[in-house]
Order: structure tokens, then sequence, then C-alpha cells
């Protein structure tokens, strides 16, 4: 039986408080001192991963490394840490390992761990955008929009993955703003995107306000440190999908615009049977789009280096579509903030809208 691995890490301090209950009394920083001292580790075993193509096993291995300390931390301690993580894998003997969260946004994307290892590696990026995308056109639907009548906007759209981005919304959109720091770049994309759909109403700013004016959905992709979408930005009613790590979506514009969907991507409906065998706080059944890329490459017996470094093609977003619903995963949900979006909080969202209602008091 084939057998892959999956990276996982604390997202914040405070799941390393649930399975170190002592140390939350302890300061922060002494706390991430300690954690800076734990080596990777074997979490739990994932087993009863089936299709028709036959069965896979894997593992979840983490990183105790919050996704503060993956960011500010020496890169090259962060990237040993990772892949101390990736030689625990190949002793379980898997052939390829996901890079889960913020082991997969460090240094280069996965490329110096993949030269360090001796087996695959992937971040999982390549289906995580395709979710997304995926999740976005559910969210259109959720809230009673249709996409192709949305004005878009792909905030980030000089880089490799805003670059995909907009290559995907120009299949079906019929206004793109794309937002990004480079005139000559974006202007590239821009004429690139014309040409091939003559159709296509597509405008380029470097001016993140200017570029949200007026979009119904906005995608941002940047690489920026900081949030960069404002709650004063966005429009009434609109639908954001934040793909970036680190977000560029704060909390706070959750907090403050309740008439406004924030999402992340997609939840993935994993095939019947799959045992994680640990909570990730997704409900049974389910799991991240970079996950279930792994899982699915295994299951194809696709053990190559797939979504490594910053570029993703768009052949590749078209294929692992494919091979998703060939071994049975499918888009089932929407989440935002590492939690699973309800019904409740759409409705909320819809009761909103028609109130008129843009900011908490």
């Amino acid at each position: 039986m084939d057998k892959f691995a999956f990276l996982i890490h604390p997202i914040e301090i405070d799941d390393v408080y649930r399975k170190y209950k002592l140390l939350k009394y302890l300061p922060e920083k002494v706390v991430e001192k300690i954690i800076e001292l734990i080596p990777p580790s074997y979490v739990s075993h994932i087993t009863n991963v089936k299709s028709e193509s036959g069965e896979v096993e894997g593992w979840f291995i983490a990183v105790p490394l919050t996704s503060k300390q993956m960011m500010t931390l020496p890169e090259e301690k962060v990237i040993g840490k990772i892949i101390k993580a990736g030689k625990i894998a190949e002793k379980l003997g898997a052939k390829i390992i996901g890079l889960g969260a913020f082991t997969s946004v460090v240094g280069d994307a996965g490329i110096t761990v993949a030269k360090n290892l001796n087996i695959s590696v992937t971040t999982g990026n390549t289906y995580t955008v395709a979710a997304a995308f995926d999740a976005t056109k559910e969210a259109c639907r959720r809230l009673g929009k249709k996409f192709s009548d949305c004005e878009i906007a792909v905030v980030g759209a000089n880089g490799s993955i805003g670059n995909i981005c907009g290559q995907l919304a120009a299949r079906e959109a019929s206004k793109i703003n794309l937002v990004g720091r480079d005139v000559i770049k974006l202007d590239q994309l821009k004429r690139s995107l014309m040409k091939s759909y003559p159709d296509l109403v597509v405008d380029a700013t470097t001016s993140i306000k200017k570029g949200l004016d007026n979009a119904d959905i906005i995608i941002t992709v940047t690489s920026s440190i900081e949030d960069v979408i404002k709650s004063e930005y966005i429009k009434r009613g609109a639908i954001v999908c934040d793909v970036a790590r680190p977000r560029d979506v704060s909390k706070a514009v959750q907090e403050k615009r309740r008439d406004v969907l924030v999402i992340e991507g997609g939840v993935i409906k994993v095939p019947d049977g799959v045992n994680f065998n640990f909570n990730f706080g997704f409900p049974e059944g389910y799991s991240y789009a970079c996950m279930a890329e792994t899982m699915i490459l295994a299951l194809e017996g696709k053990f190559e280096n797939y979504s490594i470094g910053r570029e993703i093609e768009i052949n590749k977003v078209d294929e692992i579509r494919q091979l998703a619903t060939k071994h049975g995963f499918t888009l089932a949900g929407l989440r935002s903030f590492e939690r699973v979006i309800n019904e409740k909080h759409i409705e909320s969202i819809l009761e909103a809208i028609d109130s008129g209602i843009e900011q908490q008091i």
C-alpha cells in the first residue's frame, strides 16, 4: 500500500495550550522559546483512504511552531525543522509529503525542503487555488449572485497565484479589475486576458481602494505581511476570498462588516470512511484542500514534486480538479478564519445586506 504524510502545526498559541495545558500559566514569550526546542513528531495515522483506484494510508506529522514563529524566526531554523519532519515521513515509508498551512509559505515554498528529502513534496497550493475559486462561486450561489454578472477584483495580480486567479476568472467573468504594484506586469496580464477573451472588460490599477470600489467579488493573494483589505474599501454584499498566507484580510473586517462574506477557501469532502484519527477543527469526513491534494496524488500514484515554488500552472489546476473528481473528493462548503461557515452565518449576512447594515456599532 502506498503511503503519504502531511505536516501540520499550531496556528496560534492557544493551539499549543490545548495540548500542553500547563504552559498557559507561563508568559507567551517563554512558551514560544519552549516549543522552539520541541522536535517534530508523529501525530496520527490516517487510514481507510480509498477510491476505485485503490487504497493508501498516511500520517499527520507536527512541526511545533506557531504561524507567527514560522514567519518571524530565522528562515533556516524553520526550514530545518520542516526538513526534520520530512525525515520522519521518510522513515514511515511515505512517498509524498504535503506541506500544511505556513510550512508551505516559508522560504521558497517547498523547493529547499524537496531538495533535502528523498520523497516527493507538494504544498497543496494547486488544489487550494482550484477549491478557493470553486468556493467563491459557491459563495455567490449562497448569496443569490451569479458569478458571470459580478465585477471581480484580483488583488495581487502581479504574482503567480494572482495571475492564475485572473485566468480562471476570465473564463467566466464579464469584468475584472487587476490590482497590483507593478504597472508593467499588470498591463501584460491585462493584454493577455483581453487577447484570449475579446468580450472581457479588464481594468488595471495600483490602487487597492480604486480596484475594490465596485467589486462584487474580491480574490486577494498578495505577499504582504500585513492585512491590505480594509473594511472601508469593500462594497455592501461583497464576497472576499482570501487565498493569501499571511492573510490579506484581518478578523476586524469580519467583525466590522456584517454585510460582507469573507472566505478563505473551500472545505473538501473526502471519500467515505477516511479516518484522520485527529481533530484539526473540521467535521468528520472533511479536510483542507491542501490535505486533499496530498491524498489525491497518493491515490493516483503521482509521486512527483507537484505544487512547489511560487509558480502555479493553470493546466495543473484543471488536472487536479479532474483527479479530485476521479478519486471522490468534492467541494462541500466554505471556511473562514480556519472555521467552517454554517448556514446561520450566511443568513446573518443576508439579513445585514437586506437591512442596509454595513458596520457593527
